[in-house]
């Protein structure tokens, strides 16, 4: 039986719906009885019946509607705006992801840039004028101070996926100098656990252990990342949108990085196993370190991360497990 919504209940516009951070944040949103419509393109970037897997449990609620197209398609955004009286939008579609962005920074800059500018273009034209806009860590580039700051210079992005990030928080800013729009934007460091995509590290590392494949280590295992564990993101985006911004910016980590050679380690602890290691260079386009300052979102927004690196980790081998039980053709 499909849950029924709640007439009082807002509208709101997920990009991205199917994917990892944006399926979990439907999850939560359904559940509060907000009309949630969500468009995502189910591309080929990784395996499509992952992201079929993580929207199952969306269908059970009459207050979810879901198109399967691309944002470039500006008429379909449109269209969509057209329809439904949309109150908030939370822009988290986008091409992702550092390294393939160098091969092929084309898409990157179409779905990133383009897609982006479409989807303000239509709130304007329908007098939307909330948004919520999914940034990146990335665009900090190699900073030099630590930890990172909302304030910071991110004019020396060194990925062109990075690039693309911070073009669309200029495009925001615009928009919002035009045309007042209220616009959130949130950094995200790391961001991991259940649903994380395939390719990204802690998802191989785990699936390499278990299977007692090598796992890929860049440099000497000194590089540092800020991991963040998915439910305190989307508690960081959750309170975003309560709170009455009118143009932010908001880093939303742990503010704990771990050291690659350490995540390892715990990685191994977690899942019984003896690591193989396998050392290559860095690839171009990874930074060396991130760490967030999230006084801002503390003081602002009442974030408060609660997931540390050893119960997170463990948390996503349980569910990697699980569904490579169950989903075994998938996972």
């Amino acid at each position: 039986m499909r849950k029924a919504k709640n007439s009082k209940s807002r509208t709101i516009f997920v990009t991205g719906g199917a994917g990892f951070i944006g399926s979990h944040l439907i999850d939560n949103l359904l559940k509060k009885s907000d009309n949630i419509v969500s468009i995502d393109n189910l591309n080929e970037f990784y395996n499509p019946n992952i992201k079929k897997l993580n929207q199952v449990n969306h269908y059970e609620y009459d207050h979810y509607e879901f198109y399967k197209g691309d944002i470039l398609d500006e008429g379909l955004v449109k269209s969509i705006f057209k329809k439904h009286d949309i109150e908030i939008v939370i822009h988290l579609a986008a091409m992702a992801g550092v390294r393939p962005s160098i091969s092929n920074p084309s898409i990157y800059t179409e779905v990133n840039i383009i897609g982006t500018r479409i989807l303000l273009d239509a709130m304007v034209e329908s007098n939307v004028e909330r948004l919520i806009f999914a940034s990146s860590s990335s665009v900090y580039g190699n900073n030099k101070k630590i930890p990172f700051y909302e304030d910071d210079s991110v004019d020396r992005p060194i990925s062109p996926y990075a690039a693309t990030k911070k073009m669309g928080e200029l495009l925001c800013h615009t928009y919002h100098h035009i045309y007042e729009l209220n616009i959130s934007l949130l950094r995200f460091f790391t961001v991991y656990g259940p649903r994380q995509r395939p390719e990204m590290a802690i998802h191989q590392f785990v699936r390499n252990a278990l299977n007692g494949e090598p796992i890929i280590v860049f440099g000497d295992g000194s590089t540092a990342r800020d991991y963040t564990y998915i439910d305190d993101i989307i508690d960081g985006i959750i309170q975003s949108i309560e709170f009455d911004d009118r143009y932010m910016i908001y880093n939303l980590g742990n503010s704990e990085p771990i050291k690659l050679s350490n995540l390892i380690l715990i990685i191994a602890e977690a899942t019984g196993t003896d690591p193989i290691f396998e050392y290559q260079e860095i690839p171009q386009g990874d930074v060396l370190q991130t760490y967030a300052d999230i006084n801002r979102a503390k003081n602002n927004l009442g974030y408060d991360p609660k997931t540390g690196i050893r119960d997170g980790i463990s948390k996503f081998v349980k569910w990697y497990i699980s569904m490579k039980n169950t989903h075994e053709d998938v996972y």
